[in-house]
Order: C-alpha cells, then structure tokens, then sequence
C-alpha cells in the first residue's frame, strides 16, 4: 500500500518499479525504526498519542527491528520504500492504530532524520578506522627513523630524507581528513524531524525532545531547508574523495616503489596476486585497487553535485537518488581503510636499496651550495659553482664525496677538506632539523604532536 494514495489512483508495474527505493534504502531500516520510536515518544508525551498508544505501537517497532535483526522478517522489496514497509508491517500487526506512526511527521522528514543518522553512525565508522590508519603510521615511521632514502621532486633524486619522514607526510594527510570528519559531524548534527514536508505542522510537537532522544545537539533552524538540505551528504562525498585521493597517492608510490626499477619496498603475499601466465609475476593488485577505486568515489561526489545543482526549494524526488552514491562512497572508503593498514603494516622495507639509492642523485648537492654560502659566498654564486660541480660528476660518473679535492679546487679556491664532512648523507640529514623536518629529532617532534592531537579528538 502506498503512503502517498490520497486522490491517486497508483502506478503500473513499471513505473512502480521505476519509483521505488527500497532495493538500496533497506539499509536504513535500524535507522528508521529508531526515528520512528523516538517520534511516538513525542507523540504519546504531547498528548497527540496516549500513553497505552505510544506503547503499542513502541513495543511493536522495536519487535519488528528484532524480527529482521534475526531474520525471521524478510524486508519486502515489492514495496515503494523502507519507511512504507515498515509502517504497513506495523499496520498488519496492530491495526488501525499503526496508522497513527505518521502523525505530524512527513515521509520528507523522515528520509531527511533516517539519513542524518545513518551519516553519523558511518562518519564514526570512518573516523575510526582513519584513526587505526594513523596509529599504524606512526608505528611505521617509528620502526624507520634511521632508513636512509631519497626524497623526490617531479620524480627525480631531489634531497635526502628518511623513510619515517616520508611515511609522516601520510600521517599528516590522513589527520587532516580526521578532522574534516569531525567538522563535518558537527554541522549535520541537527535534527529535521517535525519539518514534516516543508513548513512543519499544526500539532503541538516537541522537536527538542526528539533532538535529545536521537542524539542531535539541536532542531535544524528552517524546515524548508531541513527537508532539501543535501550538503551533508556532499561533505562526505568529499571527505571521502580527499581520503581516497590520499589512499590513491600512498598506492601509487608504493605500487612504483615495490617495483624491480627501485626495490624499496615489498608487498605481503597477503596483499598481491600472481599472474596467469607469469609464474614469476608478484603484482600489488589491493594497492591497484584502492586506486582505482579512488576514481568510483570521485563518481560519486559529481554524481549528486550534478543532482543538487539545479533543485528547487524544498524536496524533491530526485533527492531518492542522493542514497546510492553515499553508501557507495562509504562502502568503498572504509572498506579501502580496513585493508590499507594490514597492507602497510605487513612492507618490508629495503633498506639497504633505499640507502644505496640515497646515494644516486646529487641529493648532497645543495649542502655543498650551503657549505659555500657558510664561507660568504652570495647563494646564486654558491649555486653556479656547485652546478658546474654537479655537471663534472655526472660526465665521470663520480658521486660528490668520491670527487678529489684538487678538483674541487678548480672550481672554487674556498674549497677545503671540511666539505666532505659536510655533504656526508646522515650529516646532511641531521642538519635538517628546522620544524618539521626529517632530522630524526624533529620526527621524533612531529611523530609526538600526532600521538597528542589523536588522542585529544
């Protein structure tokens, strides 16, 4: 039975199945029974319903939740939607007075709330799983804080760092995603129930109470904009573009890194497959995967962008189609963020490559700009010197310290023997410990102030 029916006189076969939801909505039921009992609450409270009334129909939702908890409801899907099946469930229960669920409430804000709470029950799923994630970070970075490797930039040999530097920057991306999930939370945390379609209702209901029993910190302030607000939704996608796109770059260096061109790194047998054809072959397909699932969640986001961008005040169905693409991106995103910390916590890392390649490079080649600048030599000068230098080692294949100090004579009578000192690697990495730099102590900093911020969320 539809909940709409009034004057109409229904829908043919296919456009019933055409217009109905409950195929995908059907997730939302805990979320609409626990709606559902909170506005009988209300209801019974203010009068609207008596206390004898409000406990029927309470008893009888919470053992509908049971009953499809433990299976022994099948959720119809010829239905229009979750919230019909719900209340002609209830209505073949108790009868006529199930009939009496939807007073003072409208199917507009009871999508609206059910959404709400299933967007705050999955942001505190993702939060916590990012949270695992930058535990697992920080105990990687800790294991690493001597690992010698390149730095890059455009893909070349640029400066040295560590291994436990790099994999920090990581730690910082996803803390920020943590705390664009808590700001997010904050501002969908409004209860729109007793909106009803779009200007409330002539009851006297109470929408704080409804607010506390459900969790929200307060009613939204505008009931038109309750029932068609989607930002939310859009916040999420986006948050959970912004984390895939982090996953994506993590993936991408990781699934290079592993290559036999670099070696710095290997994937668990546990995280890879083989080839049908190669026996030989070992290939990084979970780390592929998260990549290529970054794009699915971008989809998402534009998906519901393109369906908002031209909605008239208040709701409208094309607001049906906001679901799909959310428990898409959610789906996709904490299921990249459970295998994405076993995955990192199980590398083993090379450090005898990583180090070997820190090596390559000329990554010492602004030390020796620095180390002329030490000697009042004016920074543009130091570094036409050290150019020319660079320009020698590479025509005879030699790395900067293997270069003789006669030569290094030739190009600047401020040379001395001090200079090999100088751009010796671990003292080059040590001399950067500016803030936030990837001298062991100033890691040891940054790794600190993470543990802090985390644990003060």
């Amino acid at each position: 039975m539809y909940l709409w029916g009034g004057h109409l006189g229904g829908l043919s076969e296919f456009t019933h199945e055409f217009n109905k939801s409950i195929d995908f909505d059907k997730v939302l039921f805990q979320e609409d029974i626990r709606g559902s009992i909170a506005h009988v609450n209300m209801l019974a409270k203010v009068n609207i319903l008596s206390e004898e009334e409000g406990k029927i129909i309470r008893e009888n939702l919470r053992q509908i939740l049971l009953d499809i908890k433990d299976k022994k409801l099948d959720i119809d899907l010829n239905e229009e939607d979750i919230h019909s099946f719900i209340e002609n469930e209830l209505t073949k229960r108790i009868g006529k007075l199930g009939k009496k669920l939807h007073t003072a409430r409208s199917r507009n804000d009871q999508c609206a709330l059910d959404l709400r709470l299933y967007s705050k029950k999955s942001l505190n799923q993702i939060k916590d799983k990012l949270l695992d994630l930058i535990k697992a970070i920080i105990e990687i970075s800790e294991d690493n804080l001597d690992v010698l490797m390149p730095g890059f930039t455009h893909m070349q040999h640029a400066q040295v760092t560590t291994f436990s530097h790099y994999i920090m920057a990581y730690g910082q991306m996803f803390y920020r995603d943590l705390l664009r999930l808590e700001s997010t939370f904050e501002r969908l945390n409004e209860n729109p129930l007793g909106s009803c379609a779009l200007a409330t209702t002539s009851f006297n209901i109470d929408r704080f109470m409804t607010s506390q029993e459900l969790g929200f910190s307060k009613p939204t302030e505008n009931s038109m904009d309750s029932v068609s607000d989607r930002d939310y939704v859009l916040e999420i996608l986006f948050n959970n573009s912004l984390i895939m796109m982090h996953l994506s770059r993590l993936c991408e260096e990781l699934i290079y890194y592993s290559s036999s061109e670099y070696s710095y790194v290997k994937f668990s047998d546990k995280f890879s497959t083989g080839s049908s054809i190669m026996p030989q072959k070992k290939n990084p397909d979970m780390a592929e995967l998260i990549r290529g699932k970054t794009g699915r969640v971008y989809g998402d986001l534009n998906t519901l962008l393109v369906i908002m961008k031209a909605s008239p005040l208040s709701y409208n169905k094309d607001f049906q189609e906001d679901k799909e693409p959310l428990f898409d991106s959610i789906n996709t995103v904490y299921n990249c963020l459970k295998i994405m910390k076993p995955m990192l916590l199980s590398l083993k890392i090379n450090k005898k490559n990583m180090l070997k390649s820190a090596h390559k490079g000329y990554l010492n080649a602004t030390d020796l700009a620095d180390y002329l600048v030490n000697k009042n030599i004016p920074f543009r000068e130091a570094y036409k010197i050290v150019g020319d230098v660079v320009n020698y080692a590479i025509k005879v294949d030699k790395a900067l310290d293997e270069i003789d100090l006669e030569i290094y004579k030739k190009f600047s009578d401020i040379f001395d023997d001090s200079l090999y000192d100088f751009i010796d690697l671990e003292n080059s990495l040590n001399k950067r410990d500016v803030y936030g730099g990837p001298a062991k102590k100033v890691v040891k900093v940054q790794i600190k102030n993470l543990k802090d911020n985390i644990e003060n969320l």
